[in-house]
Order: C-alpha cells, then sequence, then structure tokens
C-alpha cells in the first residue's frame, strides 16, 4: 500500500468523523444506499472479500465480511489497511459484518468482560465506519452463552447494559448494531423474534436493532407472523434452507410466506444468504436466481 495512503489512514483514525467524511480515498457513503433497483430486497452473501467476483457473476449487490477477518478488532491499524485497501479495489462493496464478538469475549456470567468488549467494539466500529459499512450483526452466541447456575434475569441485566453502552459507541461511528436471534442449539439466550425485540425495546437506542434470519426463525418454531410483531425493529435479514442451512433451492425450501411478511412490514434492505456452501462458485448463480425468482413472486403476491 502506497505510505501516502496509509499516513491518511491514520490521520482520519485520530482525527474523527470530520475527517472521514472529507477524506477523498474512504468509501462513498451513498454506498450504503439500500433497496436499488425493482426489488424491495437487495441480495448479499455472507462471504469473505476473495470471494467478490463470485459474486459479481451471480449478480449479487454485496458482500457481507466477518469482524473478525475484515475489521480485525484484535489486530494493530497496519493489518487493517491492507483489508480495507482491497475492499476499495473491489467491485462488490461490504455493507455488514458479522462474527461480532469471539466466544471469550463474555457477554454475561460471572465472567463477564464489559471493558474488553467495549474496547474490541470501539476498534471495529472505527474501523467499519472507515470502510463504508452499515451495520454490524451480533450473534456472537458462546459468547452470550448463560453459565449453568447463573441466574437468567441478572444475564438479561448485564446484556442490556452492555448493549445500551455499544449501542452509544455504534452510534458515534454512524453503525447499526443488529441483535440476532439464534435457536436454542447454538446458544441459549436470546432465541426467537420476541425475545429480540423485547431486548432491543429495553435498550431503547436508535442505534440497536433487530435482525431477522430465516433459518433461526423458523428453527425456533416461529412464523412469519413474527416479522410482523417484530416488525418495527428489523433492520437486517440473513437467509438459508431449514435443514441443512443450504443455499435457497438446494431443498425447495419455500420462503415466499417469511418475504411476504417482510414486504408487509415495509422493510426495505438487505437479505444475506448466510448459508453452508459445498462449491460458491458453482451453487450461487442458482441460488441467487431461484432467490430473487421468490421475491418477485412475494412482491407481486403469488
Amino acid at each position: 500500500m502506497r505510505e501516502t495512503s496509509r499516513r491518511d489512514f491514520l490521520k482520519a483514525t485520530a482525527a474523527g468523523a470530520g475527517v472521514l467524511a472529507s477524506a477523498p480515498w474512504l468509501f462513498d457513503r451513498a454506498r450504503r444506499g439500500v433497496g436499488s433497483g425493482a426489488s424491495f430486497l437487495e441480495i448479499g452473501v455472507c462471504t469473505s472479500l476473495s470471494n467478490a467476483p463470485v459474486l459479481e457473476a451471480a449478480g449479487c449487490a454485496y458482500l457481507e465480511e466477518g469482524v473478525g477477518g475484515f475489521l480485525v478488532p484484535a489486530e494493530p491499524d497496519d493489518k487493517f489497511v491492507l483489508r480495507l485497501e482491497a475492499a476499495k479495489s473491489s467491485n462488490v462493496p461490504i455493507r455488514a459484518c458479522n462474527g461480532f464478538l469471539p466466544g471469550t469475549l463474555k457477554a454475561v456470567g460471572p465472567a463477564a468482560k464489559h471493558a474488553e468488549i467495549q474496547a474490541y467494539a470501539a476498534t471495529a466500529f472505527r474501523r467499519a465506519a472507515l470502510a463504508g459499512i452499515a451495520a454490524i450483526v451480533w450473534g456472537s452466541g458462546e459468547s452470550r452463552r448463560i453459565p449453568e447456575g447463573f441466574g437468567r434475569a441478572r444475564a438479561e441485566e448485564q446484556y442490556c447494559a452492555l448493549a445500551k453502552a455499544l449501542a452509544a459507541a455504534a452510534g458515534k461511528s454512524g453503525i447499526l448494531l443488529v441483535l440476532e436471534p439464534l435457536n436454542a442449539g447454538e446458544t441459549n439466550f436470546l432465541n426467537s423474534l420476541r425475545e429480540g425485540a423485547a431486548m432491543v425495546e429495553a435498550v431503547g437506542h436508535p442505534n440497536f436493532e433487530l435482525l431477522a434470519d430465516f433459518y433461526h426463525v423458523v428453527r425456533a418454531g416461529e412464523t412469519p407472523d413474527s416479522i410482523v410483531r417484530a416488525g418495527a425493529h428489523i433492520k437486517h435479514c440473513h437467509i438459508a434452507e431449514n435443514e441443512k442451512r443450504t443455499p435457497p433451492g438446494t431443498a425447495g425450501d419455500d420462503f415466499r410466506p417469511f418475504l411476504k411478511a417482510l414486504k408487509k412490514i415495509g422493510y426495505r434492505g438487505r437479505l444475506s444468504m448466510e448459508c453452508r456452501w459445498d462449491d460458491l462458485k458453482a451453487q450461487l448463480p442458482g441460488a441467487a436466481a431461484g432467490l430473487k425468482k421468490q421475491i418477485a413472486e412475494a412482491e407481486a403476491g403469488a
């Protein structure tokens, strides 16, 4: 990377929002726009930046990277600079990141590490802003798992307090933090849209909202009505087939009832395929085409 770019990055990192808005090498904030084109949904894939050419060929609008792999909050700025430069040259923008917290950074329990989490998150948010990323997904099931014998009410208090602090920090960087309810096979806390929406309302911050993952919604026994009830808070979505978390079109899952629910609540935003791929290059074109077809049918009321 050019030394002048490296110096610019470090200056922007130190100077904050004023420099972020004006630095010429930063991502155009207009790239954060959603709902472009004919559809009310924008299709992306949870994958690494190295797969951007595959997504471009399949007609996907964006990719969703990993916090640990792309933003590397535990690493010095120089490590992130290299990733940022690669992202700037990509034709497919990174618009979200998932995998927020490693399992070693406990959000709840007697060994909760809130100070460490806040420091880690501050770096992640700052770097996400530099990359033009709009949202960070907070799933992190192992981090929020309630230890055996630890009171659920106390865990809820801990998590809510942490979420309030992180939402405020995210807001300063212009980042939306979205809570992802995970099925009971992945964690024992915040397993449904209903529980997630209640936590979002308890936190009460505009930079802390909710993600609806169709895979987890179905695994939790929820229905499209669950999306409608939580609709005011849903700001990001994931999708995969139910049985083996395969890409859309593999087993033939019908997502139209859930897509219709998104349309009903007026959702216009991103829908990331978070799937287990056997061969991304071979599978993605069919998965994207099939998903677009179901979206069009849902939009038409079919």
